[in-house]
């Protein structure tokens, strides 16, 4: 975990891919049976928010993609960015009807 986090705390801009490569990691080391999911999506929200990324939440349909994504993230990165980007849109959608601006 400490290694994990020196390597993302080093990096002095993070994008999208680099938060997702986060939770993804720490999804798969994080020490605790239960909670990993909640506790994993807590950090990803909010390092979007800390690094001015619009923020996501996985609604049920999304959450089989989801966990699917997360368990072939090391050969097909593509699954979990396409599932992460359009629970973005859906949350977009919602900033925009507010005139929220992001």
């Amino acid at each position: 975990m400490k290694a994990l986090l020196a390597e993302y705390n080093a990096k002095s801009k993070k994008s999208f891919a680099d938060l997702l490569d986060l939770h993804q990691r720490f999804e798969s080391i994080h020490p605790f049976q239960d909670g990993n999911g909640r506790v994993g999506r807590l950090l990803l929200f909010k390092e979007c928010l800390a690094n001015g990324i619009v923020s996501f939440i996985i609604t049920d349909d999304l959450k089989m993609f989801y966990y699917r994504d997360l368990q072939r993230w090391p050969e097909v990165k593509e699954y979990l960015t396409d599932t992460c980007l359009n629970a973005q849109d859906n949350d977009k959608a919602i900033l925009d009807y507010f005139k929220i601006k992001y």
